[in-house]
């Protein structure tokens, strides 16, 4: 399982750059400590990244 993880952590670092390590590390850590506003933020983050930009 951890190669599973750092595999991941990898490929959002590759695409998303730092920000998208942080804001999976918010995202997961909000899940597994059950704190909604965490896991809101990560999600948030992420979704920021992904959204495609006009320009």
């Amino acid at each position: 399982m951890p190669f599973i993880t750092l595999g991941l952590e990898q490929i959002v670092q590759w695409k998303y750059g730092f920000m998208g390590t942080v804001g999976l590390a918010l995202l997961t850590f909000g899940l597994k400590a059950g704190s909604p506003n965490c896991a809101c933020a990560g999600a948030l983050i992420l979704a920021l990244l992904i959204v495609p930009t006009d320009g």
